[in-house]
C-alpha cells in the first residue's frame, strides 16, 4: 500500500520527470508526447485505484458470519408469527424469494471456503505397478450401443479396444481410443473375462457406464472430416456373412446405396454410414480388397460373348429408332456390327465406387441416359416406349452410313449420309461412339449426334454396346448408365415364347421364335456384360414384363430429371484420394 507519503513521493517523482522534459530540445515531439501522458487524468485516478486496493488488501476482511442461510430461515419463521404490519410482510416474502436465499447460500459457500474442489481417495487396489497412467470414463447411456469393438489380446490376455465406430457415443466423447485396455467395467474386474462375457455388463446397465482404463500407449488419430462417398456395386447383408467380425456392428446394403466411408484404416473392414437411413453412427462394411479376394472364387464362370464385329442373331436388333425402322430390315441388321464383349484375364466381382455430389443446374443440360443389355432384352423396346411416352422430353440420335440415299428417305431424319473419306476421318478423329461395317458400308454413331440431340434441350437416349460405353463416359456427357437385365429363365419362357424379332434374312416379315439357347445366351450375356461393366451401372431394371419394366424407367428417369442432388463419379471431377495408412484388428464384441 502507498502511504500518504510514498503517494507524495509519487507525484514528486512525476512532477520531476515533467519538468525535466522541458529541457530536452533537441527531441521535442518525444518528449512533448510523454509530457502530455503523465498530465493524462487517467493516470492519476489509476494511482487512486492502486491504493485503495492496497488498503483493502491490509485490512484481510473477514465474514461476520458464516451462516447467513440459516439465520435468515430462523428469521423469516420468526416474522410469520407477526404478520400483523405490512413492513413485516414484506420482509418476510424477501426472505423467502429463492434469489436472495441463493445469494446468501453463495454467501455462506465462500464464508465457510466450501468451494475448494476435493478428489475422492483412492482405493488401495488401484495403486497396482505400472497403473499410473490409468483413467476413469463415464459414459452416458441411452438405447444405442456404446459403439466400439473390443477383443482379447492374444499376447497378454487383456481386453483391449478394436474399433471406434464413428458417430458413436464412445467416439463423440474422445476419451475412448482404438487399443486402449480395458481393466474394469461399473468397478467389476474384467481379468480373465473373454468379451462375449463382458456384453451382459454392458447390457445390464443403467445411466452411466463407467470404464477404467489402461490408454494405448501410441494413438493413430483417424481422419473423420473427409468426406469420401461410395456407391455400392453389390448388395450386403451381415447375417448372411460368416466372415464378419460382429454382426451387430455392421451395415447392411444395396446395390447402388451411397455409403460415406469414415475410416479405412483396417484392410478388411472399413466404416461407413449409409445415407438416408437417418443414422450418423458408423458400422462396417468389407473393404474393397476383402471383396474382391474373398469373394471371387465364389463368382461362377461366364459364357464369354464372339469375337468383335461378329453378328450373331439377336444379339442387338436396331440400329436406332427411325420413323422407318419397322419397314427397313437393313437399318435393323445395321445396329448389329461390334458384337463381343472381351475376356478379361481375370474377372473381378463389383465393389465400390466413389462418387461425389453433383447439383445441377436448371440450366445445364440433360444427363446422357444409356441403355446396355443382351440381345433380345427389350432394350430398343424400352427405348421406343420412352420416345413416344413424351417426345419432347426423349430423343435419339440419327446414325451416319457411307451408303447410298434410297428415294424414301429423309437426310438428317433417316440417316445422315456422308462419303467414306469423311467417315473414315471422323474415325482417325475418334468422333464415333461405335461404328462398323455392313454389306461394304460404314454404319456409325457419332459424337456429333449426340450433342445435337442434347442442345436440343432433350435427354438423349443412347443403345450402345457395353464396351463401347467409355467413349461417352466423360465429365462432358455424365451419362446415366441402366442395364437391362433378362428375368429368369422360367419366366423367359413364358415371357417370351411367343415374342418374335427380326432376322437377318433378306425378307423383313420374317421372324423367329425365342429357342432355349436364345434364353441361355441372353441370360449367359448379361452375367457377362455385368462381370465387366457393373461398376459404369447407375440402375438396373429386370425386364420380365415390359410394360412393368417401362414404368420403372420411367419413373428413375422423371426422378433423376427432377432430383436435386445426383451422385456422380468422382473421377469426373477430381483425382481419387489416396488411402489413408491402415492397421489390422479383429473385433470380439461389440458395445
Amino acid at each position: 500500500m502507498l502511504s500518504r507519503t510514498e503517494h507524495r513521493g509519487v507525484c514528486r517523482l512525476i512532477s520531476s520527470v515533467m519538468s525535466g522534459t522541458e529541457s530536452h530540445t533537441d527531441r521535442e515531439e518525444d518528449y512533448r508526447f510523454l509530457h502530455s501522458m503523465l498530465m493524462e487524468k487517467k493516470l492519476h485516478l489509476l494511482f487512486k485505484i492502486h491504493e485503495r486496493l492496497r488498503r483493502f488488501e491490509k485490512r484481510g476482511p473477514v465474514p461476520v458470519q458464516d451462516h447467513a442461510a440459516g439465520l435468515a430461515s430462523d428469521l423469516a419463521e420468526e416474522l410469520i408469527c407477526q404478520c400483523g404490519r405490512d413492513r413485516v410482510k414484506e420482509l418476510a416474502a424477501l426472505l423467502s424469494k429463492p434469489n436472495f436465499k441463493s445469494l446468501l447460500s453463495v454467501h455462506d459457500a465462500v464464508a465457510q471456503r466450501d468451494f475448494e474442489p476435493s478428489l475422492p481417495p483412492l482405493s488401495d487396489d488401484s495403486l497396482e505397478d505400472d497403473q499410473d497412467s490409468v483413467k476413469i470414463v463415464s459414459l452416458v447411456k441411452t438405447k444405442d450401443p456404446l459403439g466400439a469393438t473390443i477383443r482379447r489380446d492374444r499376447a497378454t490376455g487383456a481386453i483391449v479396444v478394436a474399433r471406434i465406430m464413428r458417430g458413436g457415443a464412445a467416439d463423440k466423447s474422445g476419451l475412448i481410443h482404438e487399443g486402449d485396455e480395458l481393466k474394469e467395467v461399473n468397478g467389476v474386474s474384467l481379468e480373465h473375462m473373454k468379451p462375449k462375457e463382458i456384453l451382459p455388463l454392458l447390457t445390464g446397465s443403467q445411466g452411466e457406464v463407467t470404464f477404467k482404463i489402461v490408454p494405448a500407449s501410441t494413438t493413430e488419430e483417424m481422419s473423420s472430416n473427409k468426406k469420401l462417398f461410395m456407391r455400392a456395386l453389390f448388395d450386403y447383408d451381415p447375417n448372411d456373412d460368416p466372415a464378419v467380425p460382429c454382426k451387430d456392428a455392421a451395415v447392411a446394403f444395396k446395390r447402388g446405396d451411397v455409403l460415406r466411408v469414415v475410416s479405412m484404416e483396417d484392410d478388411t473392414w472399413w466404416q461407413a454410414c449409409r445415407l438416408g437411413d437417418g443414422s450418423t453412427r458408423a458400422g462396417l462394411i468389407p473393404s474393397q480388397q476383402l471383396h474382391e479376394r474373398s469373394r471371387v472364387a465364389l463368382q461362377r464362370p461366364k459364357r464369354i460373348l464372339g469375337p468383335s464385329l461378329s453378328f450373331p442373331a439377336g444379339l442387338r436388333r436396331s440400329f436406332r429408332l427411325g420413323r422407318k425402322s419397322g419397314r427397313d430390315g437393313e437399318a435393323a441388321r445395321s445396329k448389329r456390327w461390334s458384337a463381343g464383349l472381351h475376356p478379361r484375364s481375370s474377372i473381378r466381382p463389383p465393389t465400390y465406387k466413389e462418387v461425389i455430389p453433383y447439383h445441377r443446374d436448371p440450366k445445364d443440360r440433360h444427363r446422357l441416359v444409356v441403355l446396355v443389355g443382351p440381345g433380345g432384352v427389350g432394350v430398343d423396346e424400352l427405348k421406343r416406349r420412352l420416345l413416344i411416352s413424351d417426345p419432347d422430353l426423349f430423343g435419339v440420335t440419327v446414325p451416319y452410313t457411307t451408303r447410298e440415299r434410297s428415294r424414301l428417305e429423309t437426310e438428317g431424319v433417316d440417316y445422315h449420309f456422308v462419303s467414306v473419306h469423311m467417315f473414315e476421318e471422323d474415325i482417325l478423329n475418334h468422333r464415333f461412339v461405335e461404328y462398323g461395317r455392313y454389306k461394304g458400308h460404314y454404319y456409325g454413331t457419332s459424337l456429333d449426334s449426340v450433342h445435337r440431340v442434347m442442345a436440343e434441350g432433350k435427354v438423349c437416349l443412347l443403345d450402345v454396346h457395353p464396351n463401347k460405353i467409355k467413349h461417352v463416359y466423360t465429365s462432358e456427357f455424365k451419362p446415366y448408365v441402366v442395364f437391362v437385365r433378362p428375368p429368369s429363365i422360367e419366366e423367359l419362357r413364358i415371357t417370351r415364347r411367343r415374342a418374335k424379332f427380326l432376322s437377318d434374312e433378306e425378307d423383313e416379315n420374317s421372324a423367329r421364335i425365342f429357342t432355349e439357347e436364345d434364353f441361355e445366351d441372353m441370360i449367359n450375356s448379361a452375367e457377362t456384360i455385368e462381370s465387366q461393366c457393373g461398376h459404369l451401372f447407375d440402375k438396373e431394371i429386370v425386364n420380365g414384363d415390359v410394360a412393368v419394366a417401362f414404368r420403372e424407367l420411367k419413373v428413375d428417369l422423371e426422378n433423376l430429371k427432377e432430383a436435386k442432388v445426383q451422385w456422380i463419379p468422382a473421377k469426373w471431377i477430381c483425382s481419387l484420394p489416396t488411402n489413408a495408412q491402415r492397421s489390422v484388428g479383429h473385433s470380439g464384441g461389440w458395445i
